[in-house]
């Protein structure tokens, strides 16, 4: 077999052998061990190690001490969830397209935009699928990102709005916070978002979300479809859909109190 890859940036070469050398040690580690272990020098290993943990990749909880940051569990459990909730989503979505036969797409957050994790589709829904696993769109042009951002207070969303601009794909992107807020009070009470051709021309799709067991909105489920096509009556699959997907990884929905 061929030898494995080196990264082509010295520095993030020499950043991952500390890691994996505090990845080895239950408790703090000295810098002079760190040091001796990966053939750095003392000043070398003590730049490198500040830079970590300023981003909180490593803690020093003494002087002179290092171990791993809690940045590593943080991206981890995303990692995680991310894994968790596709394994528990892809049955649920196959057959959800069976039913419907319009793609079924599963979307995570990932800072401002959304991340396309999974999707099931054939070539028979007539429709051709424009963004692949791993595509990334604006939270607010699609349906999936509205629901996060649906579930953001308002000093967040407009943080939001000024982070990004509100830029637009189409015509009908909205791209005014005053309409924005509207949209995602329309969100919040209905249990659903849509995308009415706001990120491709053509292309209409509804959204529900999907939950873990602490009752984060973890992932959101849509259902693409042509504008002139997108049925109503698929919202009550979708969201028993969603709601099957967020039951597989624990999410109980609170009981009222007529029926607790």
């Amino acid at each position: 077999m061929p030898p494995p890859a080196r990264p082509s940036v010295q520095v993030l070469e020499r950043a991952f052998a500390l890691l994996d050398i505090l990845a080895a040690h239950d408790e703090p580690v000295p810098l002079k061990t760190l040091a001796d272990a990966t053939g750095l020098h003392p000043s070398t290993a003590h730049r490198i190690l500040h830079d970590l943990t300023l981003g909180r990749f490593v803690e020093r909880p003494q002087p002179g001490m290092y171990r791993l940051g809690l940045r590593l569990l943080e991206l981890g459990n995303l990692v995680k969830a991310r894994l968790d909730v596709r394994e528990a989503a892809l049955g649920p979505m196959r057959e959800l397209h069976r039913q419907i036969q319009q793609p079924v797409n599963l979307s995570v957050r990932q800072g401002d935009e959304i991340v396309y994790i999974e999707r099931a589709y054939s070539e028979r829904s007539g429709m051709q699928v424009v963004r692949a696993i791993g595509g990334r769109a604006p939270l607010h042009l699609t349906s999936v990102g509205k629901l996060f951002l649906a579930h953001e207070d308002p000093q967040r969303v407009r943080a939001y709005a000024t982070r990004t601009g509100l830029a637009g794909n189409t015509p009908n992107s909205i791209t005014q916070l005053p309409a924005l807020e509207k949209e995602l009070a329309q969100c919040r009470r209905l249990g659903i978002a849509r995308d009415n051709e706001e990120l491709e021309p053509g292309v209409r799709c509804m959204a529900a979300g999907i939950y873990d067991d602490q009752g984060r909105l973890v992932a959101g489920l849509s259902i693409s479809a042509p504008a002139d096509r997108i049925d109503e009556g698929w919202i009550a699959r979708l969201q028993a859909t969603a709601a099957q997907i967020s039951a597989a990884l624990g999410y109980r929905p609170a009981r009222t109190a007529a029926g607790a």
